[in-house]
């Protein structure tokens, strides 16, 4: 009796760049010949690319020309999208747990799942680290999805209305925003909103002074912009933020996150309306309990051979 062999079953959490270049590419080969399932999971409908989230943040970006549907993709390349975030990994079983997904409204469209795997690949990216940093929590927006950066773009509008129907003096903070981190999302997002901001002004906000009333702030531990980069590269960015009025500080240490602005190390105090978190860099916190294996302090998983 002949028995036909099953298919090697793969399964990819997280919908990232690397996740979704890898479930189109697999099932392109190995689902399009019926020699794997192929499975991403995530916990969202779509996919934007991170390095973008600041252009939605700052209004300059049309989001459905960058949007990719992940149930389209899947139809379109031969693997299979099942929407939820996972909460657990069982390895001698090898089966992935995916908590219920719920609406908008908090009722549920999909119930808690248990996904089984011949081949499992965590692909669940980076969060932001506030090492501990006190007030980020409360006071802070972090650029790590889109709903993240809608509501900072939200925020920002709605500071600028605010400020132009209001009789009374603007408030120190009132339209400062403080970018906490200078690698390429806050440099890209201190850039970006010089423009952006001028232009929702612009709309007929005419109560409001861009030029004067209107406050970048990008503060960056290390002691230049783009500590990653050459130095020559964070020289000519260093330049280019300064001609675009944005005020930059370098070397400063902040040590906690007000409710109207960022405290630093040396005690000065920079009042901000809106406050982002763009330093360093973590996995999941849950991977660093997760079935046993070696984690990081950033809670990324320990590679073996």
């Amino acid at each position: 009796m002949n028995h036909v062999a099953s298919r090697e079953r793969i399964v990819i959490v997280g919908g990232g760049a690397g996740g979704l270049e890898l479930a189109t590419r697999l099932g392109d080969t190995l689902g399009k010949r019926g020699r794997a399932e192929v499975t991403l999971i995530d916990k969202n409908r779509t996919h934007v690319w991170k390095p973008k989230l600041h252009e939605i943040a700052s209004g300059s970006m049309d989001m459905s020309a960058h949007e990719v549907d992940y149930l389209a993709q899947a139809h379109w390349h031969h693997f299979r999208f099942r929407i939820g975030e996972m909460t657990g990994l069982d390895r001698e079983r090898r089966e992935v747990r995916v908590a219920p997904y719920l609406d908008d409204e908090g009722r549920e469209v999909t119930p808690d799942r248990v996904f089984g795997y011949d081949t499992l690949v965590l692909a669940l990216g980076s969060l932001s680290n506030d090492f501990g940093t006190p007030g980020v929590a409360a006071h802070a927006l972090r650029l790590e999805s889109k709903a993240d950066a809608e509501r900072f773009h939200a925020r920002m509008v709605n500071a600028c209305i605010r400020a132009h129907a209001q009789t009374t003096p603007l408030r120190p903070e009132q339209l400062h925003v403080a970018i906490i981190g200078a690698g390429a999302t806050g440099v890209e997002l201190a850039a970006e909103l010089h423009r952006t901001t001028r232009e929702v002004v612009a709309y007929g906000l005419d109560r409001v002074d861009a030029e004067r009333d209107i406050q970048v702030n990008l503060i960056e531990a290390a002691d230049r912009v783009l500590p990653a980069l050459p130095p020559r590269l964070s020289e000519a960015t260093l330049k280019l933020l300064d001609q675009l009025g944005v005020r930059v500080h370098t070397s400063a240490q902040v040590t906690e996150v007000l409710a109207d602005g960022v405290r630093l190390e040396d005690g000065r105090r920079l009042p901000a309306e809106l406050i982002v978190w763009a330093a360093g860099v973590k996995a999941a916190d849950f991977l660093k309990d997760l079935a046993g294996l070696e984690t990081h302090r950033s809670n990324q998983i320990v590679e073996n051979g």
